[in-house]
């Protein structure tokens, strides 16, 4: 009876044993495609978003030099016609991360600032010029840099930037939606994003 006793100990003993080891071996293998599915998607992710627009201004340039004491002056002018092309870019390329696959944590630390490009087409009009004060090289680069300041500022305040940010945030949405339906959690900055809203109110 005793020698049946242990043997029914023992077996039990190894029952135990083998499914111990045999959930702590699924677990980590559900930890691992667990792992490989979001590092699949992370790449899916990981492109140039880009946010285009197009944008038209127009200046009236002028410029007058004196001479002989303000006796003289000489006149230059312009119409400047812009037609300008822009586009607001977020390279997902970039952005770092980290995979605590033993806390089932996505933890972005970086993403890329967004990089403005503009590309203006300048045409000059009514064109006339004061033989003593005719257009010059700094000219055209002092209307320029003028165009690209004027323009940096207005796109910066403009839906533009706003439709680049919902792109980004599109794309990130992506990966909470993967780790909230996979029982993980998605990290940016040390913050636990709990839902789709926390994600959009982020700063980023």
């Amino acid at each position: 009876m005793r020698k049946f006793l242990l043997g029914v100990l023992v077996a039990l003993v190894c029952f135990l044993g083998y499914q111990y080891f045999k959930n702590q071996f699924q677990e980590k293998e559900d930890l691992l495609q667990a792992s490989n599915l979001i590092e699949k998607e992370i790449k899916n992710v990981s492109k140039l978003v880009v946010s285009e627009g197009s944008y038209a201004k127009v200046y009236n340039y002028e410029n007058t030099e004196s001479f002989m004491f303000k006796f003289l002056s000489a006149r230059k002018k312009a119409l400047v016609v812009v037609n300008a092309k822009a586009n607001v870019s977020y390279d997902l390329r970039e952005m770092k991360y980290e995979v605590d696959a033993a806390n089932k944590v996505l933890k972005i630390t970086h993403i890329p600032a967004p990089e403005l490009n503009i590309n203006p087409d300048i045409k000059y009009y009514d064109v006339t010029q004061d033989y003593l004060n005719q257009f010059e090289a700094k000219d055209y680069n002092k209307i320029k840099n003028k165009i690209q300041s004027d323009l940096e500022k207005q796109i910066k305040n403009s839906v533009l930037m706003k439709n680049a940010e919902n792109r980004l945030v599109s794309e990130l949405q992506k990966l909470f939606v993967l780790t909230n339906s996979m029982g993980w959690t998605l990290q940016y900055n040390q913050q636990n994003l709990n839902s789709s809203e926390e994600l959009q109110e982020l700063k980023l």
